[in-house]
Order: structure tokens, then C-alpha cells, then sequence
């Protein structure tokens, strides 16, 4: 959302109250997407007492399952509420995009088919969370698309996908027990790990060449301070083996992505003064 917001106002248009709008609307439905997951991988068998990550209302805190359900679909309606104040004042050509980002965060775990047990759970994740709120927070704003946000969204899509990745190396055992076919399932452990580190290296690498073509301001080389925490990840992966043992690696990849994110939205910021 940042990213986003940034590049409207290097466009000369930026409106604070849409802005805010975006955010409360982003982290709605991040949260729904959370609390979606939690419910399904309870009621498929996947999270239990031990299981290691995010999760853990349910199976450690004894939030009733039905409860974590109710209150999801509430963030999702009330992000969506958010949405149509956000078209009003801007435009209704966000729509598709939007409902697509809502739909995506529901199917990730959801339904009979879940994205998250295929392949394409690092795409869905970075085409939505990446590309497709990076695009929709400088829409409302200009009402319209440039060449430099696409591209501008490439990195930070790409970071996003990681921290899928990242978490499907460190379940990947479960998650092949249970049939459950993640890019890092079909990859393997090794070559998984060296996908990660392919995708981070991709990520500093495209705002490099942005950067040096002139496309972007020097500034936006601040992403690189980041660098060590994508460093310190790839590094925990391929020393852990255990889940718990990998939690750390989990944590930088997140760390990685998210001082990513904020210095590149930084850089484009510190471009205008």
C-alpha cells in the first residue's frame, strides 16, 4: 500500500484519506486471509498443539473454530465495505481487482480445492498482496496505470512469494504427508531452499537494474540495507531441519520482506524532496 501510495505522489496526485482507506482495507483483509487459513488447516487436520507458526487460536487458545469463521468473513465485509467508500470516491474500475484479492484470500485455504495445496499458492500470494495492491493503491489516486508501477511491483511480488516459500519449506514434511502438493513439496527440500534464495536475489537484482536504467531514483538502493536479513534466512533454512528449528529462517524471510517494502516505498518518497 505504501509502494503504492508512494508512486502516486511521485505522479502528483495522492489523496491522505484514500490512502488510509487502502490501509485499513489491506489489513482487513490480510487478517481475514489469516484467520481463514487457521480455520481450514484446523478443520483439514493440518494444525494441531505443536504445530509451529502464526496459527494457534484454536488448537492452543481454544477460540471455538466457528467463532474464528464468523469473525473472518466480518474483516472480509467490512473491507469490502471499505472498498465500495474507496470506489465512490474514486472509481468502480477497482472492483474486479478487488473482489479477485478477496477471493484469492479466501480459496487460499478454502473451498475443496485450496490454493495453498498446489503450486501456485507463491504466485497467488505475490499476484495479489504484491502486484494487485501495489496496483490498486496508485489506481485510486490517478484513475490510472503506468509501465513504472507494474514494474516497481515486480520486486516486491516476488518478496511476497518468498514468504510463502519460506513457509512451505518449513512445513513441508506435513504438508507431503498429507498429500498436499506445494511448490516446495514437488521441488524438494534442497532445491526449494535455493528457489528462495534465487527469488531474493531476483528481488534486489530487479531494483538494481531499475535503478541503474534511470526508471527509478539511486534512493530506492536503500532495499539493500534488507539484504542481510534475506541472507540470515537463506542461511537458517539450510541449517535447520526441524520445523521449530526453521522458525527463525521464517522470521527473517518476513523481516526481509517487510524492510523491503517499507525502504523502497521510502526511496520513491525521498525522490520527490
Amino acid at each position: 500500500m505504501l509502494i503504492g501510495s508512494a508512486l502516486a505522489l511521485a505522479s502528483g496526485h495522492f489523496r491522505p484519506s484514500l490512502a488510509f482507506m487502502m490501509l485499513l482495507s489491506s489489513l482487513l483483509l490480510q487478517s481475514a486471509t489469516n484467520m481463514f487459513n487457521e480455520y481450514y488447516d484446523y478443520r483439514r487436520g493440518l494444525d494441531h498443539e505443536e504445530s509451529v507458526g502464526i496459527g494457534g487460536a484454536i488448537v492452543r487458545d481454544g477460540v471455538p473454530a466457528k467463532w474464528v469463521l464468523r469473525i473472518a468473513l466480518g474483516c472480509s465485509a467490512l473491507a469490502l465495505l471499505l472498498g465500495v467508500q474507496i470506489m465512490q470516491q474514486s472509481s468502480w474500475g477497482i472492483l474486479p481487482w478487488g473482489l479477485g484479492c478477496i477471493a484469492v484470500g479466501y480459496f487460499y485455504s478454502g473451498g475443496p480445492f485450496p490454493i495453498s495445496a498446489t503450486p501456485f499458492g507463491e504466485l497467488a500470494a505475490g499476484a495479489c498482496m504484491g502486484l494487485g495492491i501495489i496496483s490498486i493503491s496508485y489506481f485510486i489516486h490517478t484513475v490510472a496505470l503506468t509501465p513504472l508501477v507494474y514494474l516497481v511491483s515486480a520486486a516486491p511480488s516476488v518478496m511476497i512469494g518468498a514468504i510463502l516459500m519460506a513457509n512451505n519449506i518449513r512445513d513441508l514434511r506435513d504438508d507431503e504427508a498429507h498429500g498436499r502438493k506445494t511448490l516446495a513439496v514437488i521441488l524438494g527440500r534442497d532445491t526449494a531452499i535455493r528457489m528462495l534464495a534465487g527469488m531474493f536475489a531476483i528481488s534486489y537484482i530487479w531494483v538494481l537494474a531499475l535503478s541503474a536504467s534511470g526508471l527509478i531514483s539511486p534512493w530506492t538502493l536503500l532495499v539493500l540495507l534488507s539484504l542481510p536479513k534475506a541472507l540470515q534466512a537463506v542461511a537458517g533454512f539450510r541449517q535447520g531441519t526441524r520445523p521449530v528449528e526453521m522458525m527463525p529462517a521464517m522470521v527473517a524471510t518476513a523481516q526481509a520482506n517487510t524492510v523491503f517494502g517499507f525502504l523502497l516505498a521510502l526511496g520513491l518518497i525521498l525522490a520527490q524532496l
